[in-house]
């Protein structure tokens, strides 16, 4: 259940921050925020780096697709440890971040700019996707070694 808290949490805290920015900054206005990042209002209709940005609609149902799978993983606790559950929790609050604005606004908002390279504009369900993603990389590497240490053993 924590898991699902964590989900929420990082939906609530991504569309309440995307909300903000809509209400506050305009379209494509820059904004000091901290050292090395800004905020800029963007609107993207792609995924990662405008990717696919005439297909929103495809990206709408993979986002919901996802989305389910991710409930159902978490809901059966498919992963056996912390890492692997906390990486489905924040992969389900950035896919469902970035899919209700999809499904409502038709576009995904953007608004963390920086300033010290050239890189896309993203938002908080970005970085919970990122975040997920990385940690699921380690969880399944960690995995991949404990079995194969295993493995070792029982041959011996």
């Amino acid at each position: 259940m924590p898991y699902f808290l964590l989900a929420a949490f990082l939906v609530a805290l991504d569309q309440w921050v995307k909300f903000s920015v809509r209400a506050l900054i305009p379209l494509h206005t820059r904004v000091v925020f901290l050292p090395g990042l800004d905020l800029t209002y963007v609107k993207n209709t792609g995924a990662a780096f405008s990717l696919f940005s005439s297909h929103t609609w495809i990206l709408t149902i993979l986002s919901g697709v996802v989305s389910v799978v991710l409930i159902v993983l978490l809901a059966k606790r498919y992963f056996n440890h912390w890492t692997g559950m906390l990486a489905m929790a924040l992969l389900l609050g950035g896919a469902v971040g970035n899919f209700i604005d999809r499904l409502f606004l038709g576009f995904v908002t953007d608004m963390f700019a920086t300033n010290f390279m050239n890189f896309a504009v993203f938002n908080v369900a970005d970085m919970g996707v990122v975040l997920g993603g990385l940690l699921l990389c380690v969880y399944v590497i960690l995995q991949f070694l404990k079995e194969r240490k295993e493995h070792r053993e029982g041959e011996k």
